[in-house]
């Protein structure tokens, strides 16, 4: 009991630091990212968009797989860190090799001379990567996401200058390049410090092999995951132009800040816990449906609110030349609400070590929406995004699946938990979009939708008594009444401290008095008592 007790603090403590690390880090990268759309063109930030397909996909080699696989270990040592970190390495080096001969051909392919020298510049950071792979490793595995939080918030903020520094001194699409850079190299930098972790002169094949067994299914579906997602940028960068291929993925960064910094701090906490319960299958469905609840029961709302925002929220923070990515902004929007759901049903998979179902789940979800992506090119971008959204629905029903046989979870059950939550985020969303109807200025509009937005969801919440919002609720009054205890501690230590030092006092003038001082000691006590009165 005390364990479970223990196991939850600690996962509660981990989530809170690891959605600070997240939240903090890309609420500062989305204010460098508006400060930078309104000194840089659209065209230049699709410049790098294209670029930046190659490098992530290259990345996944590096981040995903054997690093994973690290972390799910129990009793992994010096000898294994150290073979997964070299093998990083050489395979990084691989790439970045591959990435620098083959740039010219990828920029002729695009008709974009410039590509060559960006795509060899930015491929560095594959390999200062390999490094900061493993260093997020053992800190995810020892769930000590403070550190994360002081690394994270420092590379961002540092590298955000020098990438605002440079774009105003007329360097252009290279600002980018040289900010992206320079946050792997200072994250990398700050965390040889606060992780205290080096490598050792040691190397094992068959430490490898084992951790491979395991990792490279990981490996294959975070390749499938990440050419699927970017394969839409690839083909927008060919059929049409930067300035599309720019609109198409910034309206994809504003509800990605939000779910990614929930989802993403829920999926890195959730999953080494879920390891740990991997042999409780109970204990492990009511973890499940309590991360699909907390975390749906944030971004559902989150999501409806800013696409029913979404014009006022482009207008005012990147300009009027952006507002074509209005409704990307609001279909992607749409595709990241269902990103809670997808994550833990996924996680659950991993904890248990059944990468195969994963990856399984991975290929279906994968070749049905390269079918949805090919019947919808001739469309137009409009229908690409609509089928993006299908596709999206679809694969929370596919990734749930398999818990109906592992967790006697059903998707009907997962509908149920969910439904609450979908028929009150639909009601806020009617409101606040009467509410933009009010023909005032846009920036007035915005801010009345957010503050009814937020109380209706809150009061229908509480007057339902939802469940996720209880559990809330109770958690804020357990750490207000936790502050309250402390301050009366604080407050009854100083009245005991006071009572101490004037027992001291008493003390020392019936000394005085043993030795003739009684006046002075009398004229004192005299004073405190007239202070008193």
């Amino acid at each position: 009991m005390v364990e479970n007790e223990n196991l939850k603090s600690t996962t509660i403590k981990s989530l809170i630091w690891k959605f600070f690390e997240r939240i903090g880090a890309q609420v500062i990268q989305f204010v460098i990212s508006v400060i930078l759309a309104r000194i840089l063109m659209p065209e230049e930030y699709g410049t790098i968009a294209l670029i930046t397909v190659f490098v992530t996909i290259a990345n996944v080699f590096i981040q995903n797989g054997l690093p994973s696989a690290l972390v799910r270990k129990v009793n992994a040592d010096d000898l294994d860190e150290s073979s997964v970190f070299y093998c990083n390495l050489f395979i990084s080096v691989v790439l970045y090799l591959i990435l620098f001969f083959t740039a010219p051909l990828i920029a002729d392919f695009y008709e974009m001379p410039v590509l060559t020298s960006i795509l060899r510049v930015l491929s560095i950071t594959i390999i200062i990567g390999s490094y900061n792979s493993m260093q997020n490793a053992i800190l995810a595995k020892k769930m000590l996401f403070k550190r994360l939080f002081i690394s994270s918030f420092s590379s961002v903020l540092l590298s955000g200058i020098i990438g605002i520094v440079m774009a105003l001194s007329d360097f252009g699409v290279w600002a980018i390049v040289a900010q992206q850079i320079s946050s792997v190299a200072i994250t990398s930098i700050v965390m040889t410090f606060t992780v205290k972790w080096r490598p050792k002169l040691k190397f094992s094949f068959k430490r490898l092999k084992s951790l491979y067994s395991f990792g490279w299914k990981l490996l294959a579906s975070g390749l499938l995951e990440t050419i699927y997602n970017n394969i839409y940028s690839l083909i927008i960068g060919k059929k049409y132009s930067e300035a599309d291929l720019a609109y198409w993925n910034k309206g994809q960064s504003f509800p990605s800040l939000l779910v990614d910094n929930i989802n993403g701090s829920v999926n890195s906490v959730m999953y080494p816990v879920y390891s740990k319960n991997q042999d409780d299958k109970v204990a492990l469905k009511a973890m499940v449906r309590r991360s699909i609840k907390l975390s749906a029961y944030f971004v559902f709302p989150m999501m409806i609110g800013l696409a029913v925002c979404a014009e006022s929220v482009i207008r005012l923070l990147l300009g009027e030349n952006w507002l074509f990515c209005v409704p990307y902004l609001q279909g992607w929007c749409v595709c990241y609400m269902f990103m809670p759901v997808h994550t833990a049903n996924l996680q659950v998979y991993n904890a248990l070590g059944r990468s195969d179902v994963y990856l399984v789940l991975e290929i279906i979800k994968k070749v049905l929406g390269i079918a949805v992506l090919i019947a919808t090119i001739p469309f137009g971008l409009g229908w690409m995004m609509i089928g993006k959204i299908g596709v999206s629905i679809l694969s929370s029903i596919i990734n749930a699946f398999p818990n109906i046989k592992i967790l006697k979870y059903s998707v009907f059950e997962q509908v149920k938990d969910l439904l609450p939550i979908i028929l009150t985020t639909a009601l806020m969303g009617g409101i606040v979009y009467c509410v933009s109807l009010i023909k005032i200025h846009y920036v007035i509009v915005m801010l009345i939708q957010i503050v009814v937005g937020i109380a209706v969801y809150i009061i229908i919440s509480a007057l339902t008594k939802q469940e996720s919002w209880l559990y809330c609720w109770n958690y804020v009054k357990i750490i207000v009444s936790k502050i309250k205890d402390r301050k009366n501690i604080v407050s009854e230590s100083g009245s005991s401290n006071s009572g101490n030092k004037e027992a001291i006092g008493n003390n020392d003038c019936n000394s005085a008095k043993a030795k003739g001082e009684s006046a002075s000691c009398n004229k004192d006590q005299n004073e405190k008592e007239e202070e008193n009165n």
